[in-house]
């Protein structure tokens, strides 16, 4: 499958382990070139879905002027969203345990958005999953957020370890999404190049 890739070099620009791991297991041959100090910032005036798939184009046109011409770079960013806001990654551990107490017993969105660039093209899509998390006790949360490694996660959560396994109750869409990467559009994309 995806023989059409083999015309172009594929680099992943992100050393996010899990965008690693799911298109290692797509069997997508590509190496990781990354950055240092991307902006990732975006302009007031977005919302919701537009926000991640702005930073996503962001983070490709800092690659663009050390491409080469066979390339195709995959750019992604994630977010969650809450009430109408940003959760980010925490700061630091208390703020870790609070974005975990206001997405304790609500339900929120996760937004990928991805690029595929090339030096002529790019194609930008954004993946929606709508994710209920249970009431969360205090217990919970900290138990999780020394244990594991929340600080580099959108939200403060891995769906993927623990606190996804006792605290998530439904999901809509995409469980990859919520990882960083939704794995199946990406290949829907991929494979129409």
């Amino acid at each position: 499958m995806l023989e059409n890739l083999k015309k172009f070099n594929i680099i992943l620009a992100s050393n996010s382990p899990r965008r690693k791991q799911l298109l290692s297991d797509l069997g997508v041959d590509y190496v990781v070139r990354t950055l240092p100090d991307v902006d990732e910032s975006y302009p007031d005036s977005l919302v919701g879905e537009e926000i991640p798939a702005y930073i996503s184009q962001t983070k490709a046109e800092a690659y663009r002027k050390t491409m080469h011409p066979d390339e195709l770079i995959i750019t992604a960013d994630t977010i969650v969203w809450l009430d109408g806001k940003v959760l980010g990654k925490p700061a630091n551990r208390e703020e870790a345990c609070a974005m975990l107490h206001q997405l304790s017993g609500k339900e929120h969105e996760v937004f990928t958005g991805v690029s595929l660039t090339t030096c002529s093209w790019q194609r930008t899509f954004t993946a929606a999953t709508g994710v209920t998390f249970a009431t969360l006790s205090k217990e919970e949360i900290e138990y999780y957020v020394d244990t594991y490694s929340p600080l580099d996660k959108a939200g403060s959560y891995g769906i993927q370890e623990w606190i996804g396994f006792i605290g998530v109750q439904d999901i809509r869409g995409s469980y990859f999404n919520v990882m960083g990467l939704p794995i199946q559009r990406l290949y829907r994309e991929l494979v129409k190049l």
